[in-house]
């Protein structure tokens, strides 16, 4: 670590004010240029502990940076995980204000609830694959809180990974039932498409992101609880949004997810 207790302490003030304010601001790496990943992710439980002493209940687990080609861009081996909170869900079918939100943007995801715990190291996609309890369709609201979108890694796991609003849809179904790698999704803005994917976007295998979310919290000694729901990440880019938008995102065997930013 290079950070003391109090830079971390004020650093996750710094961060979760911006996202609760709507206020974007420079990426802290600028500033502390000699923190560490063991550092953004103490940062990122700061804020969950900040949260959860308000009241607020956390309510899952997410994956970031889930493609092979955005992992080779930002020079890393692995995704970035984080955590939503009960106050950020949303109901299908409803309205998400945007003045709440900095610069959103929405990204497709296959998601699970798990039946058993898992836990690193040495956790596989066989592994999740036996924990799952049922599968659900969602949409992840991402809103980074770095003006114009420039950060670093670091900065992001520190600022939990850009979560911001999430919607689950109503369908679940048994993982035995479904294809997880070839599952398709299609995203729809105001009734066009503007991207179509499979689930094996996410790291071949939507799956894998989980297996190393596991090994991720095994070395930090940490699990994943049975039934912990969970955002196995991004099966298509992210799109931008903005008020008037419309969004429905239509999952093969799992239905529909739709909502309306206002």
């Amino acid at each position: 670590m290079a950070l003391n207790r109090t830079d971390i302490e004020a650093l996750a003030a710094h961060l979760e004010s911006a996202e609760l304010e709507a206020r974007d601001v420079t990426k802290i790496t600028d500033d502390f240029p000699l923190m560490d990943w063991a550092d953004a992710y103490d940062i990122q439980d700061e804020i969950r502990r900040r949260k959860e002493a308000r009241g607020h209940k956390t309510v899952g687990l997410k994956a970031g940076l889930t493609s092979f080609a955005k992992m080779k861009q930002m020079g890393v081996d692995t995704p970035c995980f984080g955590f939503v909170s009960d106050y950020m869900a949303r109901p299908d079918g409803g309205e998400i204000k945007v003045s709440e939100l900095i610069h959103p943007k929405v990204e497709a995801e296959i998601c699970i609830v798990t039946k058993a715990p898992l836990r690193g190291p040495g956790c596989h996609v066989g592994a999740v694959l036996a924990a799952i309890d049922f599968v659900l369709p969602a949409v992840e609201i991402i809103d980074s809180r770095y003006r114009d979108f420039k950060f670093d890694l670091k900065s992001v796991i520190a600022d939990n990974t850009s979560a911001s609003r999430f919607v689950i849809g109503g369908r679940s179904r048994n993982v035995e039932a479904l294809d997880l790698r070839t599952l398709g999704v299609v995203l729809e803005k105001n009734g066009q498409i503007v991207s179509m994917a499979a689930g094996a976007a996410v790291l071949g295998h939507p799956a894998a992101a989980v297996a190393m979310m596991a090994n991720h919290l095994g070395a930090r000694g940490q699990e994943i609880p049975a039934g912990t729901f969970i955002m196995t990440g991004g099966v298509t880019e992210a799109i931008a949004v903005q008020a008037g938008d419309s969004v429905n995102v239509r999952f093969q065997d799992l239905g529909s997810v739709s909502m309306r930013f206002v």
